[in-house]
């Protein structure tokens, strides 16, 4: 933890020199492209020693995979050995090297690591396989038109800005960055011709990279002192359980998974602080002409504190990673789609139990909440004062629910987490499977409706997101798909 805190501090200091001396309108792509990934390497090696080998050697080979593959299945090996690599190295660490030793724990940037991989695989498929009527609008903005080279590949995977702690963000608007090239918008007449031309300019991060760096200094201190002294373990302790009455026992679940989450907004903030210090993640403009920052930016804090139901949880929390699952399963799924997704995330998290335990009960809160939501929500939205009401008896029902379903994810093992489970009699799976029972689904799934209208719990929002958030997208040497991305991206604006 020391180190991976020190490398990240380096990185700040890093951005920031990279920003100002090998700004892009000072330097040339392949430069910056150096820079970054010795950068990156060093950071790894120095934080996780010779582990850092597998972030080269999983990269690596899955690029070798996309070159003798070729376009029209590279995307499904990338996949299957990217996945499994991860899996592997995750296995041998917990199971095997980390008993009564001391083993770096170097599965995390290998996490953001498979996660490029697999989405530019599926990127370049898009781009260079599928024809341009079969994609989706958020598929066809992330499409990759030619084959990057590995030099390309390798920063784009293992730059210092992303390597430790992500977070994931697209290739193109990777290579945007590194190249420098500024975004054009073209405004069209109601007749259909181009009417107006104007670039972005090059504004500063500063603001944006103080207040991030504010929001990790009051993380980090209430992790220091608040969160040791509410151990989630507590909520499975004899005396405890035998003690507190319910009331006092679920709001200490509730406090302790609270208390939890500040290491995460954190690593979270720290890392898109990192990325916007180096000029990377400025996503345009608000109403105001105020700039935003957070083109790849993980979480909302104060959307998570407040959500009111599963589904605005999710939207807010982890936001690449929802991302990375909505695009590379859940949009491509040929059955059951928010199974599948739940099962990715499991397997993508690691092997222990706990995680599985955790992606199995939150299906169940998320179609039960997909279901209660659809099915009774309406009925309190006219008044005011009525959905008031709503809204407070929903976000304490979504922060319990969420409490209750992420016990096993910290807790890990087997047996603690059904300890805890058993202890609350399974109160709220078995009333997940309840409203299952009372509530239809269909309304969620009418069939007049397309498959990108039946989705998990990070829908429409997401969808949304999707398009919003793709900035400043690179373009390829052909000037017809320049001029598609530059259409793309302003129709996404104009949303």
């Amino acid at each position: 933890q020391v180190n991976f805190v020190v490398c990240q501090l380096f990185a700040l200091l890093a951005a920031i020199w990279f920003r100002t001396y090998l700004h892009a309108s000072k330097t040339s792509p392949f430069i910056r492209h150096v820079v970054a990934t010795l950068l990156g390497l060093y950071l790894a090696l120095f934080c996780f020693g010779w582990y850092a080998l597998h972030f080269v050697i999983q990269s690596g080979i899955s690029y070798y995979i996309m070159i003798i593959i070729g376009v029209e299945n590279m995307h499904k090996y990338c996949f299957v050995f990217a996945l499994g690599y991860l899996t592997v190295c995750q296995i041998t660490r917990v199971y095997i090297f980390d008993y009564g030793q001391y083993s770096a724990d170097f599965s995390g940037p290998m996490m953001i690591i498979t996660q490029k991989i697999t989405s530019l695989a599926f990127e370049i498929h898009d781009g260079m396989f599928r024809k341009n009527e079969d994609l989706t609008p958020t598929q066809r903005c992330l499409a990759v038109r030619r084959m990057p080279s590995l030099l390309e590949y390798l920063s784009y995977n293992c730059n210092f800005m992303g390597i430790l702690a992500g977070p994931l963000c697209s290739y193109k608007d990777y290579i945007t960055f590194i190249e420098g090239r500024s975004y054009q918008l073209q405004q069209s007449e109601a007749n259909g011709k181009e009417d107006t031309k104007y670039e972005q300019t090059d504004p500063s991060p500063n603001i944006a990279v103080a207040q991030k760096l504010l929001i990790c200094g009051l993380s980090l201190l209430f992790h220091m002192t608040i969160t040791k002294t509410l151990p989630v373990e507590y909520n499975i302790d004899d005396n405890f359980r035998a003690t507190a009455s319910w009331p006092v026992r679920f709001f200490y679940l509730y406090v302790s998974l609270m208390a939890a989450r500040p290491k995460y907004y954190f690593a979270w903030t720290l890392a898109d602080a990192i990325n916007n210090a180096a000029g990377f993640g400025f996503r345009g403009y608000d109403k105001n002409g105020v700039t935003r920052w957070d083109l790849i930016s993980n979480l909302r804090i104060q959307q998570i504190e407040f959500s009111t139901s599963f589904k605005m949880f999710l939207d807010n929390w982890n936001i690449q990673t929802a991302l990375w699952l909505k695009r590379v399963c859940y949009e491509r799924a040929t059955f059951s789609p928010t199974i599948q997704t739940f099962i990715l995330s499991a397997i993508w998290h690691g092997v222990y139990p706990g995680y599985y335990l955790t992606f199995l009960t939150g299906v169940l809160m998320t179609l039960a909440a997909r279901a209660i939501r659809n099915n009774i929500r309406h009925y309190f939205v006219e008044s005011p004062a009525v959905k008031l009401c709503y809204d407070i008896i929903t976000w304490m029902a979504t922060q319990l629910a969420i409490s209750y379903t992420v016990v096993p994810f910290v807790l890990l093992s087997v047996k603690p987490s059904f300890t805890f489970y058993s202890s609350c009699y399974f109160c709220l799976h078995i009333a997940s499977i309840l409203v299952l029972l009372i509530f239809p689904l269909k309304r969620t799934q009418k069939g007049s409706k397309k498959h990108e209208s039946i989705q998990p719990v990070w829908s429409k929002k997401l969808e949304e997101e999707n398009l919003l958030q793709k900035n400043s997208y690179s373009t390829t040497n052909n000037s017809f798909s320049q001029k598609q991305d530059i259409t793309c991206r302003y129709q996404a604006l104009k949303q």
